[in-house]
């Protein structure tokens, strides 16, 4: 097995995905500012999947000592480097969850429910039972738990597959996909740290480090037909809660409009 089998396996989640009719649910400030509350979630536990392999793959410890695989520390340290702390529109360095928060908080879209589930990680000292004690609509709880029941796995192909297939390699095209309807609709919006960070996005996504994620499973599982095996099927499963969470911010914006 190889990139282009696992492709073709999920050919059917990446095409449910990218005419998903959420998109076409966000025709108002209102709709926009549901989705940013909602996605905020998967933008932040990115960065865990992101950490969770820099911590498998470099030497995050001390004392320092070499990793087995030069390629695959050099791949994972370029990507943090951009997603942990990448130029804002203003020149400044931050990471992209950071920057996502503030172009919610542009927008006029609340921040208060990001902060306070963060909050509660603190407290509780548990990401488990701050999920399962959340309000959070069920399938972005499934779609937190799944990430980080990875991610407690340890198994570095298998985060490196949630990482790759259910985030990096859908990005450029998902979020052109939202951020042409961004534009379509609110032309009088300031939107700029919004489509800053959606471009931002798809030029690291598409030209760097899609092909970098690619090249980092190619590395991990090798000839090893179990591995390869298993990047599939976390594949699949990432792909499918992805599918959950956009079902999920669909319902909430449709449940709004009922309300008005």
């Amino acid at each position: 097995m190889n990139i282009e089998n696992i492709n073709n396996t999920i050919h059917p989640q990446k095409e449910l995905l990218l005419s998903h009719p959420l998109y076409e649910k966000v025709k108002t400030i209102a709709d926009l500012n549901c989705f940013l509350e909602n996605h905020v979630y998967a933008v932040w536990d990115f960065m865990s999947l992101l950490k969770a392999l820099q911590a498998k793959l470099t030497c995050t410890t001390t004392p320092w000592f070499p990793t087995k695989n030069r390629e695959t520390r050099y791949l994972i340290n370029e990507i943090v480097l951009a997603e942990e702390t990448d130029l804002t529109i203003d020149g400044r360095h931050q990471s992209h969850y950071e920057m996502y928060v503030e172009a919610m908080e542009a927008c006029g879209a609340s921040t208060s429910g990001i902060e306070s589930f963060l909050s509660e990680i603190n407290s509780l000292h548990n990401i488990f039972v701050a999920i399962k004690t959340s309000d959070l609509h069920p399938n972005i709880k499934a779609f937190l738990d799944f990430t980080f029941r990875v991610i407690d796995e340890g198994k570095t192909h298998e985060i490196a597959a949630a990482f790759t297939f259910g985030r990096e390699d859908l990005i450029p095209s998902m979020f052109t996909a939202i951020l042409k309807n961004f534009q379509a609709n609110f032309p009088e919006t300031d939107l700029s740290k919004l489509i800053y960070y959606f471009e931002r996005h798809i030029e690291l996504d598409a030209d760097e480090h899609g092909p970098m994620a690619m090249k980092m499973i190619t590395e991990l599982c090798g000839t090893d037909a179990k591995k390869w095996k298993d990047v599939e099927e976390i594949s699949i499963l990432a792909l499918e809660k992805r599918i959950g969470l956009w079902d999920a911010i669909e319902e909430t914006i449709t449940k709004n409009l009922e309300l008005v």
